[in-house]
């Protein structure tokens, strides 16, 4: 699975939250990191090349602190120029069919605003409803949107399990599953050089892999024992 990051903001260089995520970013030809405002300073956009680089990839991701509601001017733009009738919609319109369509949104207040009742009022389901409806229109599946609230004032243990979680969001296919979790865990535990590790920390390895194996067997023989049960009632 590739996956395209299309980031929009437009003083980059000074957000902390977007410095972070990018240095987090996975060294990996599946995953391409596209900042639309140093690609396009002039905001003059590559249409073609825009649209090949949609269709190369299977997971697009949109990457933007939240403004008023909505994106920065730019990724509107974008929208605009590139989702164009014959291509994503329309006759023949069907170049993103089958792909995701996720959102990876920083936030500046706390989440328990964005309900009824709330200071904002509003669920950010509800607030993400365009993106939905053009995932719809492009006949694309609409993900789960990955929500940074408050980045500037997370624990270090905290921004530590949000980076976990967006490497997840953007590698894994159905990364909100227990299983799927478990695999690329492993995965990343296999990746790791011991040699550079201080004298100890193989065994450890060794014992967490053992941990994540024997829980999921024992997942898997519980879920086995249900599935007898239910097929008994």
């Amino acid at each position: 699975m590739k996956t395209l990051i299309i980031v929009s903001h437009p003083e980059i260089d000074e957000s902390g939250s977007q410095q972070y995520l990018k240095e987090a970013l996975p060294d990996t030809a599946e995953v391409t990191y596209h900042h639309l405002e140093s690609t396009y300073p002039a905001g003059k956009i590559d249409i073609k090349q825009e649209q090949e680089l949609l269709q190369n990839h299977d997971r697009i991701i949109l990457q933007f602190p939240l403004y008023w509601y909505s994106s920065p001017p730019m990724l509107k733009h974008w929208l605009d120029e590139v989702l164009t009738e014959n291509f994503a919609y329309g006759f023949g319109g069907n170049k993103l069919k089958g792909k995701e369509l996720g959102l990876v949104l920083v936030i500046g207040m706390p989440e328990k605003e964005y309900q009824v009742g709330g200071r904002e009022g509003f669920s950010l389901s509800a607030l993400t409803t365009p993106y939905q409806a053009m995932a719809k229109k492009t006949q694309m599946h609409f993900l789960k949107p990955f929500l940074i609230f408050q980045f500037h004032y997370m624990e270090e243990i905290e921004k530590m399990r949000m980076l976990i979680a967006y490497q997840q969001y953007l590698m894994i296919e159905d990364f909100d599953t227990l299983r799927a979790k478990e695999t690329w865990f492993l995965q990343q535990l296999d990746t790791i050089n011991e040699e550079t590790l201080p004298a100890g920390s193989p065994f450890v390895l060794e014992q967490v892999k053992e941990l994540i194996e024997d829980n999921r067997m024992e997942l898997d023989e519980i879920q086995m024992y249900l599935d007898q049960a239910g097929g008994s009632w």
